[in-house]
């Protein structure tokens, strides 16, 4: 199934056990609020679709896994309730990877930025290029990631998730990503990358299902209040992104 969204979609599909789905944004593979739902529900509906055995995140293109958010929707929110309902988008998708009951296995093939790290860190495997570098930019546009923060920190703990909400100029390599549990495997080539992917979802479309779905609720075991947590958290980004700084600064990067 291929949802077309403005100028981007989602699109999902399973053959022999394995959902893949594939999100594209022709602006770096940055998410618009409608793709943030379609997003959420296509991972709701692969968890509780029984052909299904285990989940493919992946996105389109070479170079960038995931900008996060829309510039041009964060710089038109005008309200706090628009502002809530935009970041919610974000806590929608983590709590869908969080809930399913299929392991996620995430391929990151370019840079991740902001949420695009959240999406890593919400997935229960990810498999990296080497050219995977990562950047939580929040706080350099006068916000903070709040909303993907908890799946970022329970990933790789509160050091190396602080020493990046910080210094959000900075990147960090794969190795680093890699070194600090965010990313499970770095590969040198798309193809290697793409070889470890299928052989992992192959072996895991194999497994038993009730085993793997047993797995995933010990990982997840103590978040089962995020529901109410991430919205809270999307209601501070909300109120930060109406401040004049942020839109000055969203504007600035876009006129780059």
């Amino acid at each position: 199934m291929i949802r077309q969204i403005q100028d981007g979609s989602v699109q999902s599909e399973t053959h022999n056990g394995i959902t893949t789905i594939e999100f594209f944004h022709p602006q770096s593979n940055s998410l618009p609020a409608k793709m943030l739902a379609e997003l959420a529900q296509e991972i709701h509906f692969a968890g509780t679709h029984e052909e299904t055995k285990v989940i493919i995140l992946k996105s389109t293109g070479d170079k960038t896994f995931c900008a996060g958010a829309s510039f041009d929707e964060l710089v038109n929110i005008q309200t706090e309730k628009d502002g809530l309902l935009f970041f919610s988008g974000f806590a929608n998708v983590i709590n869908a990877m969080r809930k399913c009951t299929k392991l996620i296995i995430a391929r990151i093939q370019g840079k991740c930025v902001g949420g695009g790290v959240g999406l890593a860190a919400a997935a229960d495997y990810a498999i990296a290029s080497d050219r995977a570098d990562i950047k939580l930019s929040e706080l350099a546009v006068g916000i903070g990631p709040f909303v993907v923060g908890p799946a970022i920190e329970r990933r790789i703990g509160v050091s190396a998730f602080s020493s990046l909400a910080i210094d959000a100029a900075s990147w960090r390599n794969s190795e680093w990503a890699k070194k600090k549990g965010l990313y499970s495997e770095v590969h040198e080539s798309f193809e290697n990358m793409d070889e470890g992917v299928q052989k992992l979802a192959n072996t895991l479309a194999h497994s038993n299902p009730a085993a793997m779905t047993e797995l995933k609720r010990i990982f997840w075991e103590g978040t089962s209040h995020w529901d109410v947590l991430l919205k809270e958290r999307a209601a501070i980004s909300g109120k930060l992104i109406l401040s004049r700084f942020s839109k000055d600064a969203i504007r600035s990067i876009k006129t780059k």
